[in-house]
Order: structure tokens, then sequence, then C-alpha cells
């Protein structure tokens, strides 16, 4: 069932006990573009060190999508690894995902929201995400 009945029973929360360490593990290493190949090890540290939302299947306990917040809690938040399970897709999920990241943030005075996407812009566009005003102000380092 895809209409919005089905996407409110997920429950979403950012209690860090419920998480499916293993699971997003696996969705991310193996399906997400941005993360392929990530170890476990690296998973488990990125977890400590960040603000992680879930949402679960109310039935069965099962997380069926997952955010991960890099935030100082007071202005400025990052948000990545945003993955919906297959199965679960199509339903609006991913949206009340980031709308609760949002919402949660918000009121500690958190007015900066970044991410990056190359196949989701639709979706982000929906919560009122734009690109970048001033792209050139930006500035990336990677190592390796």
């Amino acid at each position: 069932m895809n209409d919005d009945t089905s996407v409110r029973r997920h429950e979403i929360s950012d209690d860090p006990s419920r998480l499916d360490a293993a699971r997003i593990h696996h969705w991310l290493s193996t399906d997400a573009y941005w993360a392929l190949g990530r170890t476990r090890e690296q998973q488990d540290l990125m977890i400590a060190g960040s603000l992680n939302f879930g949402a679960y299947d109310p039935a069965s306990g099962e997380q069926a999508a997952y955010a991960r917040v890099v935030t100082d809690r007071a202005s400025f938040a990052w948000i990545c690894d945003v993955y919906v399970d297959r199965e679960a897709r199509g339903q609006g999920l991913g949206t009340r995902l980031v709308t609760a990241v949002r919402d949660e943030l918000a009121p500690l005075g958190v007015r900066r929201f970044l991410l990056a996407t190359k196949d989701a812009h639709g979706v982000y566009a929906k919560l009122g995400f734009t690109p970048l005003a001033e792209p050139e102000m930006w500035m990336a380092l990677q190592i390796g």
C-alpha cells in the first residue's frame, strides 16, 4: 500500500539504541553510490560521531530507513547517508525522515542544513533545499 497511511505507520526515532548497525552498513556499503565498499568499522565510527535517525516498522520493529547528521546542534547540520530500504521506497518515507531531522534541529537554532546528492534533487527541493546560492564561496579538501 503506497498511500500516506502506510508511510505514517513508520515511527521515526533518534534513539541510537534502536539502530540496526549491521543493516545500515549493508545498505550503504552495497547499494548507496556514495558509500560502496565502506567498512563496518568506518560505519560504526560514523554512527558514533553523529546524530542518527531511523524509521521503524511498528509491527516488526524492523528498520526501514536511515539518515545520519553531522551537526553542532546550534547552527549547522550536514545531512548524509539518507537511505530508504528498497521495499519501502516510493512512499515518501525519505521525505518524512529528512523533515524529522529539520524539525528536531531547527528549534535549537540550526539555520543551515546542507546535503549532497546526485539523483534526488526533486525529493529535497520539496523540502526547500536549493542549489548553493554562491557555490564559488565553498571549498572542499578531499584526501585519498
